[in-house]
This record gives C-alpha cells, structure tokens and sequence, in this order.
C-alpha cells in the first residue's frame, strides 16, 4: 500500500472534510469507470454517477436523507469482474467501484472513517502506478514512488485536495460545490482518462 505524508495530515481534519477528500478522490476515480462502460457496454456508468452524486448531496444538502444501504446495493450491480474482459481498463474499473464502496462502508459506519481516508488515498495512487506497472514492467513502491510523476501527480492533486480544505475554518457548502464543480469541468481522472 502507497503512502504518503497526506494521509496523517488529513486525520486531523473534521468528518465532513474526510468525507468530502474520499468522494473528491471517487469524483477522480468516475472517469476510469465510464470509459471502461463505454468500451465494452457492460454497465451505464450513470448509475456510478448517481451514487457519487447522493454523497456530494450530503455535504451540500442540508435536509439531505440517504440510504447508504440502497446505495451500497445498488453499487454491487455494476462492479465488473475481471476475469470476463482481457481489457486493462476493467481495473481502473474495479478500483473505482471499490473506492465508492468503501466511501459508503464509511458512511454507514463513521468508525472506519479514518481506516477509509488512508485507505482510498493509497488506493488512487495504486490505480496509478498499476498502471505505471503495466506500462513499464517496474514496481512502485514507497521507496521509488518519488521517481514515478504520475504517481508523484497524484501525489500533487490529492495535497491540493486536501490545501483546499484545510483552509476551511468550518463547513463550507461553497467550498464543497466548488470543489464538485472544478473535478466535473476538468473530467481527467487520476491515470488520466478524460470525458
């Protein structure tokens, strides 16, 4: 599992921050899955959007009520398996589906809120040096990960995530629906798969 420094800053912060870092990260990760649904028509890869948006919803909706367990349901539906596409793109797939996943785990039970933050930060950045991988036949690892830009990028991206909210002295609706809006208008995910 890919550390970084990040994940024990994000710690400090408040549950809403966790919250709006992981679903930003999935935001990253939603790319990844509609290409791989446009490739091969295995799922509508609305059905993933839909989901994402119940937890922006969330943060931004006051009087907001989800069912995380429908959710979570729902979800289960459109994971593909692995071993039925010889397509690369069917990991990046996965991992997306197990990032929003485990967000929703997270919301259901806010005990594994901080295993989920460390959890999903490592898991976007395996995404990437997977791919990295499979490009270059070489390992990332802690200890060469810093060699590695696209790891080092999503390294970068997911400091600015947390910069952003940092910042933010209490729950800040704006800031949320600003950060929403910044990942939906420049929609290139964390290997970099754009819409």
């Amino acid at each position: 599992m890919l550390k970084n420094p990040v994940q024990l800053r994000l710690e400090k912060l408040e549950p809403w921050q966790h919250i709006t870092f992981m679903v930003s990260l999935c935001e990253r990760m939603y790319p990844n899955y509609a290409f791989f649904c446009q490739q091969t028509e295995f799922a509508d890869e609305q059905k993933y959007r839909s989901i994402l948006d119940s937890i922006w919803e969330i943060l931004t909706v006051k009087t907001a009520k989800i069912n995380f367990e429908k959710q979570l349901e729902k979800l289960e539906e459109l994971v593909p398996n692995a071993e039925d596409y010889d397509l690369y793109a069917v990991n990046p797939a996965i991992d997306a589906c197990a990032a929003l996943a485990d967000l929703l785990h997270a919301m259901l039970d806010r005990d594994l809120m901080l295993e989920t933050l460390a959890k999903l930060s490592s898991l976007s950045a395996a995404t990437v040096a997977d791919l990295e991988f499979a490009q270059t036949g070489v390992e990332i690892t802690n200890d060469n990960q810093k060699e590695n830009e696209a790891v080092c990028a999503e390294w970068d991206m997911q400091w600015a995530i947390f910069r952003a909210l940092k910042e933010a002295e209490r729950r800040d609706i704006e800031l949320i629906k600003g950060l929403r809006q910044e990942l939906r208008e420049e929609p290139v995910s964390n290997i970099g798969i754009e819409l």
